[in-house]
């Protein structure tokens, strides 16, 4: 089966839009969305429609921390991300802040953990950045692969049989096993805001027959979607990131 996982969708309709049917296109059979929905973006109430249309064919879907930032302020966010979450809050009605609260922290399918941050404490919002980070998430869990998003940048940490944890940078488009007894953890970048140096939006396609993993780069519209952010009078540096990828 061929599974598309997707995180970080952050309001941007045009990236979203383009992932999917990129997805679509490549034969994926099903769909994870690992959270943050909204936040950032313009358009959060057309992605919170968007996924619970695919919620309610079969997918998957995740809470993030800026979900739950859309129904209630819980601080702790840099200026920029709060006034977009406080945006937010006004902007969505009562059935899209339902459909985010009532999102699960975490889903197991197989033997696949599916979180948005941090797997050892999710309501905590870790981030998985390092080696160091993995190892608290796969130590904290039975799961032998572990898909998280949340850092917008894409890696591949991979714990073998002597307990050793190596890193990877996935490069787009070729695919890397997940040989075992390995264990791995995925952090499969961000679709509406990528974080690595390259603006085009990212996602992780899994095999679980061939049981391999790729990373996806999908060119969209970054200057439209960056111009819906202007136009909201949301803070200048979310619409300018998405054109720089940072």
């Amino acid at each position: 089966m061929r599974v598309a996982i997707l995180s970080d969708i952050h309001a941007n309709r045009e990236a979203f839009e383009a992932c999917l049917a990129d997805a679509a296109r490549r034969g994926a059979e099903r769909l994870v969305i690992l959270g943050d929905i909204v936040g950032y973006g313009a358009e959060p109430g057309w992605a919170v429609a968007r996924t619970r249309e695919l919620a309610e064919a079969g997918a998957i879907v995740i809470k993030g921390n800026h979900d739950e930032a859309a129904v209630a302020d819980r601080g702790g966010m840099t200026s920029a991300a709060a006034a977009a979450a406080e945006w937010t809050r006004q902007v969505l009605d009562d059935g899209a802040k339902q459909f985010l609260d009532l999102l699960p922290m975490e889903v197991e399918e197989d033997d696949r953990l599916y979180v948005h941050a941090g797997a050892e404490h999710p309501t905590l919002w870790h981030y998985v950045r390092d080696a160091e980070d993995a190892r608290k998430s796969l130590d904290a869990v039975r799961a032998r692969v572990v898909f998280c998003g949340h850092t917008h940048v894409p890696k591949l940490f991979g714990l073998t049989a002597a307990a050793k944890l190596v890193t990877h940078t996935p490069l787009a488009g070729i695919p890397v096993p997940l040989t075992r007894p390995r264990r791995w953890l995925a952090v499969v970048g961000a679709v509406g805001q990528p974080r690595d140096g390259d603006p085009a939006a990212a996602y992780a396609m899994l095999d679980t027959e061939g049981n391999h993993i790729t990373t996806i780069r999908v060119p969209y519209d970054a200057a439209a979607a960056a111009e819906k952010i202007r136009a909201a009078g949301l803070p200048e540096v979310l619409a300018t990131r998405l054109l720089q990828g940072r």
